[in-house]
């Protein structure tokens, strides 16, 4: 027997640190290879840290909650045999293929792939493959190909009675909610989102309806760190090193509301999410190709201009405020944007968003019109030059060929680095954002 120690990897680019969230694993517990055995958060995002080794764990070497360095041990595993191989297999108890697909679904699963197979960065690469856990952390292990030979297969425990993927099991614990008081709407009764969001007596993850009760403490002290602390430093940064300009305007998005309703019923767009936010962001595209000075980053040294669009889509999470992009967005059709969009939104409110789906963005959305507000001054994120809004879209009285006509108004436009955008692009490029939801036939330009 030899025993490895595993040191907190970095899953992004210079991470220097994380806080341990929770642990899967304890000691005497087996693991695989590529197990998930814990979730740390980054300044980023949550990620989910795969077993480099198949062994049995001996000692945790740190405390859910607790920040540790990039590089220090966190984990120690005694593998079987001095080369590092894997133990010998041990024998599965008979069971039926329908009592190994119930586990499947009922713990869901987790893969790291990457052409060469499962990968971590500073794992390298070991063929495909998945990790189980069942209600409560306790592992689930199947057979798992490892590069120096075959991990264990361990017994299956029995099927839990909840039926749900670790995402949905995360939002239930976030918001409260006891997956067993469930029935799920899913196949073979899996619990889905609209069902733990609905026992959660909310309109929308983020916009709970009911009050709680006032705290008896008189006052909290909430640690600075993690993803809050990173967006505290961004926008201290933002505000203070960029001269933002702000500019907006009223827009007529009736015709908007009316394709929207059009797409809705479309069988080319059927089970997609359609929304305006999504004509927004089309209109974005348009209008970025008629004043490309605004999908921009400066340096002290030169202004890069960007002729592709990696588009940000603010998001706002249990955890906090994140930006993930939709990489090339310039090149989707817009059923390929709703797709991108919609995935983006359920990446992000799962808390599953990994720190290079963040990277590299070149102009950002924040849709303030889904909590209710009109509009406000957005603080640009680092990086970009460009950032735009849309309010909520209500019915208003509005002059339509000289006579007063029910319409539906929103207010759309942004912030932008006056160092880089000068007034008149900014103008006309928040122009041709109204103009397109004023008139989405523009988009077949």
């Amino acid at each position: 027997m030899s025993e490895m120690t595993f040191p907190l990897p970095d899953v992004g680019e210079g991470l220097t640190e994380a806080e341990i969230v929770a642990w899967h694993v304890a000691p005497g517990d087996a693991v695989a290879l590529n197990q998930v055995i814990c979730e740390i958060e980054t300044a980023k995002s949550l990620v989910e840290l795969p077993s480099p080794f198949t062994g049995t764990v001996t000692e945790v070497l740190a405390e859910a909650g607790q920040t540790v360095p990039v590089g220090d041990p966190i984990l120690r595993v005694s593998v079987a045999g001095d080369d590092g191989a894997a133990p010998a297999p041990i024998p599965e108890p008979a069971e039926s293929e329908e009592t190994r697909d119930a586990v499947a679904d009922a713990a869901g699963s987790v893969e790291h792939e990457d052409e060469g197979g499962a990968v971590l960065v500073g794992y390298g690469t070991a063929g495909a493959v998945k990790s189980r856990r069942r209600r409560g952390g306790e592992p689930l292990l199947g057979g798992a190909a490892s590069a120096v030979g075959a991990a264990p297969s361990l017994p299956v425990a029995e099927a839990s009675p909840v039926i749900a993927k670790p995402p949905i099991r995360k939002l239930a614990k976030d918001l409260g909610v006891d997956l067993t008081q469930l029935s799920g709407t899913g196949i073979a009764g899996e619990i889905l989102r609209d069902d733990v969001v609905r026992q959660a007596s909310q309109a929308s993850v983020f916009r709970n309806l009911s009050t709680p009760e006032a705290p008896e403490a008189r006052e909290e002290r909430i640690p600075l760190k993690g993803m809050r602390k990173q967006i505290a430093k961004a926008m201290v940064t933002s505000s203070t090193e960029a001269p933002h300009v702000s500019v907006f305007t009223e827009v007529d998005a009736t015709r908007t509301m009316e394709f929207v309703k059009r797409l809705k019923g479309s069988t080319d767009f059927a089970g997609v999410k359609v929304s305006p936010l999504l004509i927004f962001a089309k209109a974005m595209l348009w209008a970025i190709r008629r004043n490309p000075q605004v999908n921009s980053t400066f340096t002290e040294t030169e202004i890069i201009r960007h002729n592709f669009v990696h588009l940000g889509i603010a998001a706002a999470t249990p955890r906090g405020l994140i930006v993930p992009n939709i990489k090339e967005a310039q090149e989707l059709s817009l059923l390929d944007l709703a797709k991108a969009i919609e995935q983006l939104t359920i990446t992000a409110r799962d808390g599953r968003t990994q720190p290079a789906e963040m990277q590299n963005g070149t102009i950002t959305i924040t849709n303030i019109g889904v909590f209710g507000m009109d509009f406000g001054t957005p603080i640009l994120n680092p990086g970009e030059v460009a950032i735009m809004a849309m309010g909520t879209i209500r019915e208003k009285p509005w002059v339509v060929d000289g006579e007063v006509r029910p319409r539906m108004v929103t207010t759309v436009g942004g912030s932008f680095d006056h160092r880089v955008v000068d007034g008149d692009v900014i103008s006309r490029f928040v122009a041709d954002v109204a103009s397109v939801l004023e008139e989405p036939a523009l988009l077949l330009d």
